[in-house]
């Protein structure tokens, strides 16, 4: 998992106000000049905001806690303190920020979200001079600025891709995706090469194109947090379209897929409603191919056999949601 990470837990806080001050109008002709202490400046606020560039929360694992400037303390002659430091903390696309506390959805930041405000800075406290009256024309006291927002938050990165590729360890899922696009995750012949979620950028043509996920093998009980499942499901709950695929050397494929869907439902009952297409790799590897259904698409990631059909039927089913987003 190193240089990469999709989870993290910060506090953040908002910085203090800064106090009022209490001051009186001293000039040579002027003995007895009234209440001029300035306002408290405001406490520095902190954002969170997407930066296309940045693909891991990983800088988070190692940033605890966030401070945003406290505000400067009023002065005389009703001169206000400077306003605290505001913090922008830049996190991927597809972060979803949550209240740790209650687990309340904070934003979900998609990309060119604005940014959003996470921790407010405390109001700055104001001067003698704003308490003046005619009753009360030389007030000495002046007020205490506010205390910045203190919350801790957790943030969860889920990948956005168009097509999230779900199947068994060692089935061939980055071996697909090596071949589709310019991605290059680590493939070998054992379970779990893939340790964390990759994407691809897939052209279907010269003016479209759509981004593909490689999602780390499920075992079953991956929805519980068996094998590398639970951490990585997540990161298919926003794929517009699911590709399950099979080995084609496998005893029993629907039975295979059965198990996948299930593991889906499990961690999250609306997954398996998604869109989906069923593709069965390694069919270099095997002659008999009638026992499969004329709906599941046969293909050999490793040799090119029949990928361009399986890309046919793909493009058509993104087409058809309407949704397929043009990359330059």
């Amino acid at each position: 998992m190193n240089g990469f990470a999709d989870w993290a837990r910060i506090w953040v806080e908002g910085g203090n106000g800064g106090d009022g001050c209490v001051s009186f109008r001293r000039e040579k002709h002027v003995p007895k000049g009234g209440p001029d202490g300035g306002d408290g400046g405001k406490g520095g606020d902190v954002f969170m905001v997407v930066d296309m560039r940045i693909g891991t929360l990983l800088d988070f694992k190692h940033l605890r806690r966030v401070r945003a400037g406290n505000g400067g303390n009023g002065k005389g002659k009703r001169m206000s303190g400077r306003g605290g430091r505001d913090v922008l903390l830049k996190v991927p696309p597809g972060t979803v920020v949550k209240d740790a506390q209650t687990n309340e959805i904070i934003a979900d930041l998609a990309p060119g979200s604005n940014p959003v405000l996470v921790a407010r800075g405390g109001r700055g406290g104001r001067g003698n001079a704003r308490f003046a009256t005619p009753i009360q024309k030389a007030p000495r006291w002046a007020e205490k600025g506010e205390k910045g927002e203190k919350r801790e938050l957790i943030l969860e990165l889920k990948l956005l891709a168009d097509v999230g590729l779900v199947g068994r360890p060692n089935v061939g899922k980055s071996t697909l995706l090596r071949r589709l696009s310019a991605a290059r995750p680590r493939v070998g012949n054992y379970p779990f090469t893939t340790l964390r979620p990759h994407l691809g950028l897939v052209r279907l043509n010269q003016y479209r194109s759509f981004v593909m996920a490689d999602i780390p093998g499920l075992v079953e009980g991956a929805h519980k947090g068996k094998g590398l499942g639970a951490q990585f499901l997540k990161h298919i709950e926003r794929t517009k379209v699911l590709v399950f695929l099979l080995d084609a050397q496998s005893e029993d494929p629907l039975k295979e897929l059965d198990s996948l869907r299930q593991e889906l439902k499990l961690f999250n009952q609306a997954l398996p409603d998604k869109p989906s297409l069923v593709a069965v790799n390694k069919i270099d590897l095997v002659r008999d191919r009638s026992h499969f259904p004329p709906s599941f698409s046969c293909l050999s990631a490793l040799t090119g056999e029949g990928i361009n059909d399986f890309l046919r039927r793909l493009g058509r089913m993104l087409k058809r949601g309407e949704e397929i987003e043009v990359y330059d």
